[in-house]
């Protein structure tokens, strides 16, 4: 471990590189690491929040586009599918870019890279503008989406396993709120017969806001730079796919449905956009605030445990749904929705507490030990998680799309959420089949003779 004494004194607020960061080590944790860890995830949580705010500004957005704008549900919906896409796309190169410039300095270039999308959406926002040109600028949003996954790599890199799931949580939380806060401000513009530049005038200067705070109280971690062939080894790594497909079924359906929820409610239900803007911020809000108690139980239980009971939990909501679709429920169909949605946020934080643990058990089966072995779970679930990221993200895309087809085929959401209904059950599946299943005892025996040696994964 290293002694107390070679310890680094912390960062200038000029956001030098931190030369030597090692937060396994209890005493540095305790003298220096925390609070300089505690300092980043504060003004990553901001940065991140806006930056899923205006990602997902056009899931109200499209609530004040009326007759006027002559478009229809399958528009909205295509253009809502769009922008979710870009969002998960770009968490790729999002998640490389902490490793090439720091995550202190993308940071600042991400948060004022959200400009672009919010002042050409405030150019364009009027009736007569053609679809194709709302589509266009509806794909610049999806910038929004890629502060999650650099923001997810640079918060993994300050904090010791022990706190990944809370911190983890925490930082995705704190972001994952900016889609019901984007949605209240609309309800509350709506309400006062306000109109969508309104909206976007609003966000401009806090966007500028959280680009100077970065620059100002956020740092880089010298040994996170330059590693971007660990994205390369977590992208052959078999468990980040298998991460990747549940990820899709919570976070995947957290940021569909927060696109969708307002849309499902006014044409199937015939509710106004004031209406459905009075409750499309409950879901997402929820979602949001449970997402750390999510990384908290996984902490404390085991993430692979308590993301196979959420699942359990989004099959019986869904079922709800159904009924409460084919019944015309619309009060059971909005809190069946509302449970859903802080599912999706309770999984959302124990998926990615998986992560981190996984990585650092295959350290451990390669025979690494301690602040190596720490070493190796940090690089390589600090890569794979941009990749989750973004395939969990393609998940919302599959949700609008499917949305889109059953009102072209049905008239009503029903048809997707059958589907929705089958995707958790195969989830369940997998996160059993892959991570709970009972094979420790045999890994134990076999373990010394075994080239490629088998082990539990039960307590990540």
């Amino acid at each position: 471990m290293t002694a107390p004494s070679t310890a680094p004194a912390p960062p200038s607020r000029g956001g030098r590189w931190i030369q030597q960061w090692d937060p396994e080590d209890e005493t540095f944790w305790k003298e220096t690491g925390e609070k300089v860890a505690r300092r980043n995830l504060l003004f990553s949580v901001l940065s991140e929040h806006i930056g899923f705010s205006i990602w997902t500004m056009w899931s109200v957005l499209v609530l004040f586009m009326g007759p006027e704008y002559g478009l229809t549900p399958a528009d909205k919906f295509l253009l809502t599918s769009f922008v979710t896409l870009v969002g998960a796309v770009v968490r790729v190169p999002y998640t490389f870019a902490v490793a090439i410039f720091g995550g202190r300095n993308w940071t600042i270039v991400s948060a004022a890279l959200l400009l672009v999308p919010t002042v050409a959406a405030f150019t364009v926002m009027e009736p007569g503008t053609s679809f194709n040109t709302f589509l266009l600028v509806g794909l610049l949003a999806g910038i929004g989406g890629g502060n999650f996954a650099s923001s997810m790599t640079n918060i993994n890199a300050f904090f010791p396993l022990r706190k990944k799931g809370w911190a983890l949580g925490l930082n995705a939380g704190g972001g994952n709120i900016g889609v019901p806060v984007i949605q209240l401000v609309a309800l509350a513009i709506i309400g006062a017969s306000g109109g969508p530049r309104v909206l976007l005038g609003i966000y401009i200067p806090f966007i500028v806001v959280a680009a100077v705070l970065a620059a100002l109280f956020m740092d880089n971690i010298e040994n996170v730079k330059n590693d971007t062939g660990a994205a390369k080894d977590a992208a052959k790594d078999a468990h980040t796919w298998i991460m990747s497909f549940l990820y899709i079924g919570t976070f995947g359906s957290f940021i569909g449905y927060s696109f969708a929820f307002g849309q499902v409610l006014t044409n199937q239900f015939g509710r106004t956009p004031l209406e459905a803007a009075y409750v499309t911020f409950i879901g997402p809000l929820l979602g949001s605030l449970i997402r750390p108690l999510g990384g908290w139980l996984a902490d404390k239980y085991g993430g692979a445990k308590i993301t196979l009971y959420n699942y359990v939990g989004m099959g019986v909501a869904t079922s709800v749904l159904i009924a409460a679709s084919m019944e015309k429920s619309l009060a059971l169909f909005t809190v069946a929705f509302v449970v859903l949605f802080v599912l999706t946020g309770l999984g959302n934080g124990s998926t990615f507490k998986m992560i981190p643990g996984i990585f650092q058990n295959k350290a451990l089966a390669k025979g690494l030990q301690g602040e190596e072995a720490a070493a190796y779970g940090r690089r390589l679930s600090g890569a794979s998680m941009g990749l989750i990221g973004a395939v969990g993200a393609l998940g919302g895309v599959g949700i609008n799309l499917a949305f889109r087809q059953s009102f072209l085929s049905y008239g009503s959401g029903t048809g997707a959420f059958v589907a929705f209904l089958v995707f958790y059950a195969a989830c369940f599946v997998v996160t059993w089949a892959v991570y709970l299943r009972r094979t420790a005892a045999k890994a134990e025996t076999t373990a010394a003779t075994e080239a490629n040696p088998q082990f539990s994964y039960a307590e990540v």
